[in-house]
């Protein structure tokens, strides 16, 4: 219709992302129970441990093993891609698991000793009990079942184009699985070579029992020696006795002790030659290097140089020279004190030097006594050396026999080998939890936005002015926004249009009465509040306009039309006590006694007085002849009606005015209810000037569109107060 927006039906990344943003609690609660489902699963689901070992396929040799250090081990055949598969097929087969069975006694495990019938996916999730009962099984049974349990368990894969197989085995138990791996590696390794490792086991025991003869001879011919060499005092630690070791280190000492003794000598007899031949103990060196004389030979110096100084001036009683003259003789007596001590001090170092010698000197002679006594025992130690170094030889011999033996056990005609025994797995593999989840989270995410857009699809609400245009093919009003989206009051509607007139939500009514007179030109008066179903905000929204209309200077009225519910006269005091519309149509009453003023706006009010089952007095000649009097009284009448779908004067009503406002609880009044009131009545959407949205959400608005211009609030609610 003219003056409608034009519909745009491409749908870009915003609309994409707006809807995600509207149906974010539908995402998520789809992703969460997902998740839920799938951490259920996970948790509930037997976990299973995967073990891994590897043998390697060998060709045969012509020769078990060399014979002798200079042979050579012959190269074998390299095996065919057909051998390998074979071989795959004989690690896979009933026989291999019947030996693994018996080497682990597989057969006997309480779990393969009573026939358990078969449960369902859904049962074991669940942990349900089976119908049927268990029934135990004979021991012939019970073999078949362990080889059916380890065929089930194992998987054999060829590694690359290589000769090496890879037996995996899968269990709710690691240690069962490391232990079925191995078994099975060790069982085919083993495969072929029973009666050639019995055969090297008999001579292994034949050698073994020689050898641990002589190793007890070569063990009692050791200890011999060793007890010879404690008897005699020929103990060792280095190759050489004790008594050798004693001789050589007091040899170094006692040269040691000769030098610094004859060094001790040699300083004393030079100091106290120079004394001899006159010398003061100036010159002697340990004299020269003490910090006692080199301090009072300082004071000397200075003694002397006052006694020179006052002998040049004074006679020689005069008392300061007396006292000089008496220092000096002091300090000279002082110094030679010292050097006297260093003397002394050099005569006992020297006595100390010459007693330490002497006392080294007589030590060593005893060791050399003792080590002549050593050497005579010598004789008879290297007769039992010689014995057991024959024992031996002997047992050594029979060892590196033992080694070759034990060594060409089970290597003779080889045909594998285990390359990696399998590991106790430490964890799961499965099920993989951080597989599941992801799996899981991918898939929630995948439910959720399907849900997402499910609801979308489903949804039948309006929430933008696009929906309006596009869906419902009228005009675009505008919208009025709840209180607690704009405002922390906590005022009512209709007061707060009073109370705060440069607030939002007054601005919001303002911005409506433009839209009217852009939608129904400017000669419109009587403008018609209507909609599709009750409890939408039509009342409230006839209320707040008429007072806004009035509070801008227009000379405004709001007449109540909805004679059953009437929402304008509670709204109104003491409106029941006096004439109101239906004593005004019936001329029970004059119109100047039935208006009603509200001093706050000066709007006029024409309320319901009695709840009066007329509704004819609305549709008739009655109605048309008020009208005529508010449209020449009045700038603004404003008509309150009853919803078009539950009565049917409502619809006739809307035909007697010149804008019809119809308002549409946001996001709750289903598109197609408000269809089916256009349809309802009597030119269809040309009788509605426009659809406005009531109770909408300012806060909320941004995740569910872009364009609207209340989405952009944020960025201009600054200009409200």
């Amino acid at each position: 219709m003219p003056g409608t927006d034009v519909a745009d039906d491409r749908i870009g990344f915003r609309s994409i992302w707006s809807i995600f943003r509207r149906r974010l609690g539908t995402f998520l609660t789809v992703l969460l129970a997902v998740l839920a489902l799938g951490l259920f699963i996970t948790l509930r689901t037997e976990p299973g441990y995967t073990a891994s070992a590897s043998v390697a396929l060998k060709g045969t040799p012509e020769q078990i093993a060399p014979s002798a250090p200079g042979d050579r081990m012959p190269v074998s055949t390299l095996p065919s891609d057909a051998y390998v598969d074979t071989q795959v097929a004989v690690i896979t087969s009933d026989e291999m698991a019947r030996r693994v069975a018996a080497a682990l006694g597989t057969a006997d495990l309480p779990k393969l000793a009573v026939d358990q019938p078969r449960r369902g996916f859904l049962s074991r999730l669940l942990g349900t009990a089976p119908a049927a009962q268990p029934r135990q099984r004979t021991a012939a049974e019970r073999m078949n079942a362990a080889v059916e349990y380890l065929k089930r368990m194992i998987t054999v894969r060829r590694s690359g184009s290589t000769w090496a197989l890879q037996i995996q085995v899968d269990s709710g138990d690691p240690k069962e699985a490391a232990q079925v791996a191995n078994a099975y590696a060790n069982a085919y390794a083993n495969y072929d070579l029973s009666d050639q490792q019995a055969q090297g086991r008999r001579a292994n025991e034949l050698v073994a029992q020689r050898m641990e003869q002589l190793r007890a001879q070569a063990l009692a011919d050791t200890e011999a020696v060793q007890r010879y060499r404690i008897a005699h005092n020929l103990l060792s630690t280095t190759g050489a006795t004790l008594t050798e070791q004693e001789i050589s280190s007091y040899n170094q000492e006692v040269a040691q002790a000769r030098a610094q003794a004859a060094e001790d000598q040699a300083r004393l007899a030079t100091a106290r030659g120079q004394l001899r031949s006159g010398s003061q103990g100036d010159d002697v060196g340990e004299a020269l290097g003490s910090g006692v004389v080199s301090s009072l030979r300082s004071q000397q110096s200075a003694a002397a140089a006052k006694v020179a100084d006052l002998s040049a001036h004074y006679g020689p009683r005069y008392p300061d020279l007396v006292r000089a003259r008496s220092e000096l003789a002091s300090i000279n007596a002082q110094i030679k004190a010292e050097i006297d001590r260093v003397i002394s001090n050099l005569a006992a170092k020297a006595q100390v030097s010459r007693e330490r010698l002497g006392s080294l000197s007589g030590t060593l002679s005893g060791a050399r006594a003792g080590l002549a006594a050593n050497n005579g025992a010598m004789v008879g130690l290297k007769d039992l050396e010689q014995r057991a170094d024959t024992s031996q030889a002997l047992y050594q011999s029979y060892l590196n026999r033992y080694k070759d033996l034990s060594a060409r056990e089970g290597t003779e005609q080889a045909t594998a080998a285990v390359l990696t025994a399998a590991q106790v797995p430490s964890r799961p593999t499965s099920p993989n939890r951080l597989l599941n989840m992801a799996l899981a989270l991918a898939l929630g995410c995948g439910l959720g936005l399907a849900a997402a857009f499910g609801r979308e699809l489903a949804f039948s609400g309006v929430t933008t002015g696009d929906d309006v245009t596009r869906r419902l093919g009228v005009r675009y009003l505008g919208l009025i926004p709840t209180l607690s989206s704009v405002s922390k009051s906590g005022d009512k509607p209709t007061t707060t249009i009073v109370s705060e007139p440069r607030s939002a939500f007054a601005e919001s009514f303002r911005s409506l009465r433009a839209s009217i007179r852009f939608a129904a030109g400017p000669e419109a008066k009587v403008v018609a509040i209507s909609s599709a179903l009750p409890n939408e905000g039509k009342t409230a929204t006839a209320i707040c306009l008429a007072r806004s209309m009035a509070l801008s200077g227009d000379r405004t009225v709001l007449v109540d039309c909805d004679l059953r519910q009437k929402g304008v006269s509670r709204f109104v005091r003491g409106s029941q006590e006096r004439p109101g519309l239906v004593e005004v149509l019936r001329n029970a009453n004059t119109l100047d006694e039935a208006l009603i003023l509200d001093q706050q706006t000066g709007l006029y009010i024409l309320p319901v007085a009695y709840a009066l089952q007329e509704a004819e007095l609305l549709t008739g000649a009655e109605m048309d002849e008020l009208l005529v009097k508010l449209r020449n009284r009045f700038d603004w009448v404003v008509l309150d009606t009853a919803p078009v779908l539950p009565v049917a004067d409502a619809r006739l009503m809307l035909d007697k005015s010149d804008a019809t406002v119809f308002a549409v609880r946001w996001r709750q009044t289903p598109d197609h209810a408000v269809r089916a009131a256009f349809r309802q009545l009597p030119r269809g959407r040309d009788s509605v000037s426009g659809v406005l949205l009531t109770r909408v959400d300012l806060k909320k608005l941004t995740r569910f569109g872009f364009g609207d211009e209340s989405f952009y609030y944020d960025r201009y609610k600054s200009y409200y107060a």
